[in-house]
């Protein structure tokens, strides 16, 4: 069983949609919280309760020194008696991974401008787009955070290679391993 500590609602919507697509029988509980306080405080609580689990933590980066931020919540989970907690930050936010795959936004929202943005030098490094939850509520006026969550997860591409973020690549990588699963979502034989 693999635990996802998640800093908020919409990070557990896409998930939830997302993983089982890209890896097949994976087991996974999400566990969202209400903000990185809220995240950081549990750590150590959950980290103890499932000494049987894997654990993944997940936090938006929001602007901060990743290096630091990372090797802050590593130290939680050292502390806790889980160094092989595997930390994960994404840049800036949840939808930078979404601006990796303008496509799958065109898609999604039914605009074929969106389908562009890969082209133009702002969203070319989808990962340092300033605040992307409100960059992607001023280019799709219907985006809201976790009905957004919701439609990515039934359409992000499962190939890493297909999104520009990354974060996110990154993040599959890091899931990968602790699954033991090979790339593209084929599982090993048990």
């Amino acid at each position: 069983m693999i635990v996802f500590l998640l800093e908020e609602p919409s990070m557990k919507e896409f998930l939830e949609l997302f993983l089982p697509r890209r890896f097949a029988g994976m087991e996974f509980i999400c566990l969202k919280h209400e903000g990185k306080a809220d995240l950081e405080k549990s750590i150590p609580r959950k980290l103890k309760a499932w000494p049987d689990a894997r654990f993944v933590v997940v936090r938006d980066n929001h602007g901060a020194d990743c290096k630091k931020l990372k090797a802050r919540l590593k130290d939680l989970c050292e502390k806790a008696g889980r160094p092989d907690a595997l930390v994960r930050i994404v840049c800036q936010e949840l939808e930078s991974w979404f601006f990796g795959t303008p496509q799958t936004l065109a898609k999604v929202y039914n605009d074929h401008k969106l389908a562009g943005l890969g082209r133009q030098a702002k969203y070319r490094n989808p990962d340092g787009v300033p605040s992307p939850s409100s960059e992607l509520a001023r280019l799709a006026p219907e985006f809201r955070k976790r009905d957004g969550a919701r439609r990515m997860g039934t359409a992000m591409p499962l190939k890493t290679t297909e999104n520009l973020s990354r974060s996110f690549r990154v993040f599959i990588e890091g899931v990968e391993k602790i699954h033991g699963s090979k790339p593209e979502g084929k599982s090993k034989p048990k």
